[in-house]
């Protein structure tokens, strides 16, 4: 079924996406440039280590606004794909029908073989093929596990996001958890893995658009041990931490990159103010090729 709506969307990103963000934060590892090469030995080894380390709060820093931009956007991403699904999926059926139901009125009435194989190939299009659920009972499908498989293992309810993007304060909450808990803030690995633990938390409150969760876990971070900047007291240390810093970066920009290329993503970006409004503009153009396919089958039966 073809989606004529994201075949016009512009390459263009607009600066709330996620290839704004990697523009931003594209100098993070060149900070690092002009830090001396020489190590602990060097005569001004205590200048360079201090300015190494400037160099890494800087990168680190950079580095979790760009992971927060992508992750806004990703969220936006997955909850346009679903709500797109759920309100437009009905309408393409319902049009792929009338297509068919016109092809074979004329090729009824032709007799012609062309005319026949267009019906034909047509009525292929609304014949639903073998799909992965009916392969698994209906618990996996082509995206994974389904939404009632998925709420039975995470003891979650299945119910669709109420819009694309999350309300105005669901997103500075959201901002403020991740930058005061991020992983990359951690002193040592229980730090980490109990921050990686809450950073999931505070991913799947915001993807609901939870505004109450996300207020909820932020009086409990609050309420838990103050976070301390990580200071490394090698110069090795602070040059390999550079280096992973740089290859993460590397990561997520793949990723915003793949966001921002899908058909969903590009679609966001016809209108990145209101995306929800978007929604029902395309509803608004089905609706209307609905009821002008329908009088063209009607005119043709009668």
């Amino acid at each position: 079924m073809t989606n004529p709506e994201a075949e016009q969307a512009q390459p263009e990103a607009e600066d709330h996406s996620a290839d704004a963000a990697a523009g931003r934060a594209g100098g993070m590892t060149g900070d690092a440039e002009g830090v001396p090469s020489g190590g602990p030995g060097a005569e001004d080894g205590e200048r360079a280590t201090d300015r190494l380390e400037q160099a890494v709060r800087t990168a680190e820093q950079a580095l979790i606004e760009f992971e927060i931009a992508v992750e806004t956007f990703r969220v936006e991403v997955e909850n346009f794909s679903r709500l797109h699904h759920q309100r437009l999926g009905p309408m393409y059926s319902r049009l792929d029908e009338l297509d068919a139901l016109v092809a074979e009125t004329v090729a009824a009435r032709t007799g012609d073989a062309e005319d026949i194989r267009r019906a034909q190939e047509a009525r292929a299009m609304v014949q639903p093929m073998p799909q992965v659920d009916e392969l698994f009972g209906g618990w996996m499908d082509s995206e994974g596990l389904s939404p009632e498989a998925s709420s039975m293992l995470t003891e979650r309810p299945v119910q669709p996001p109420k819009r694309v993007r999350p309300s105005e304060e669901a997103r500075r909450v959201f901002r403020e958890l991740v930058r005061k808990a991020h992983p990359d803030l951690a002193r040592d690995e229980a730090d980490r893995e109990r921050r990686e633990a809450f950073i999931v938390r505070v991913n799947a409150a915001y993807g609901d658009g939870d505004e109450e969760a996300l207020r909820t876990l932020a009086d409990e971070w609050a309420a838990g041990p103050a976070a301390e900047e990580r200071r490394p007291s090698r110069s090795e240390e602070l040059y390999a931490r550079l280096e992973w810093l740089a290859q993460r970066k590397e990561l997520l920009a793949a990723v915003a990159a793949d966001l921002e290329s899908s058909a969903i993503g590009a679609m966001i970006k016809m209108a990145p103010d209101d995306p929800d409004r978007l929604l029902e503009e395309i509803a608004e153009r089905l609706l209307a090729q609905v009821a002008e396919r329908e009088a063209y089958l009607a005119s043709l039966v009668g």
